[in-house]
C-alpha cells in the first residue's frame, strides 16, 4: 500500500467536532489549480460542504493563484464554489445524515491518491461541546502517556 501525500489537513476540525463518518470525493479543478495545490498553496479550514439539487458543492476552501501562471484569468476567485465527485448513493446518504439536529460536512483532508488524482477526504461532524474537549484532551494525554511508558520499557 502506497502511502498518499497530503497537501492540507484541517486539524482543528478533530479537536472541534467529533466525526461521525468519513467519505473520500473527488474534486472539480482548474489545471492552474492542481498545480497550486501540489504546491501546498490549499487552505481547507472553515471550508463546509452542502448539497443541493442531489450535488455536493464546497464552500470556504482557499486555493491560491499559481505564481508561474499567466495572465490570461484576470478574475480568479480562490474562494470559488467548487463541486465534489461522489456516487448519488453517498450524497443521498450524506444528506440524509446532515438533516438531523446539529450535524454538518467539514472537509477534513486534501491529498495526492495513488493513480495520480487530487481527493479531498469529507467527513460528517457533530460539534464537541467545551467539557467534551477537555475529555478529548485528557484521554489522548492519558494515551501519550501509557504508550511512552511502555516504549520505555
Amino acid at each position: 500500500m502506497l502511502k498518499k501525500k497530503i497537501f492540507s489537513s484541517n486539524k482543528k476540525a478533530y479537536y472541534d467536532y467529533e466525526i461521525i463518518e468519513k467519505f473520500e470525493a473527488g474534486i472539480v479543478l482548474y489545471g492552474f489549480e492542481v498545480k497550486s495545490i501540489k504546491n501546498s498553496n490549499v487552505s481547507i479550514v472553515g471550508g463546509i460542504v452542502k448539497i443541493f439539487n442531489c450535488e455536493a458543492f464546497i464552500y470556504g476552501i482557499s486555493i491560491a493563484k499559481y505564481k508561474n501562471m499567466s495572465n490570461h484569468i484576470v478574475n480568479y476567485d480562490d474562494k470559488r464554489v467548487r463541486k465534489i465527485l461522489m456516487h448519488k448513493t453517498e450524497i443521498n446518504k450524506i444528506f440524509s445524515k446532515t438533516r438531523e439536529k446539529g450535524l454538518l460536512v467539514i472537509p477534513l483532508e486534501i491529498y495526492l491518491h495513488n493513480n495520480g488524482k487530487i481527493k479531498i477526504l469529507i467527513g460528517i461532524a457533530k460539534f464537541r461541546k467545551k467539557y467534551n474537549k477537555r475529555d478529548y484532551l485528557r484521554k489522548k494525554d492519558i494515551i501519550r502517556d501509557v504508550s511512552k511508558f511502555y516504549r520505555i520499557k
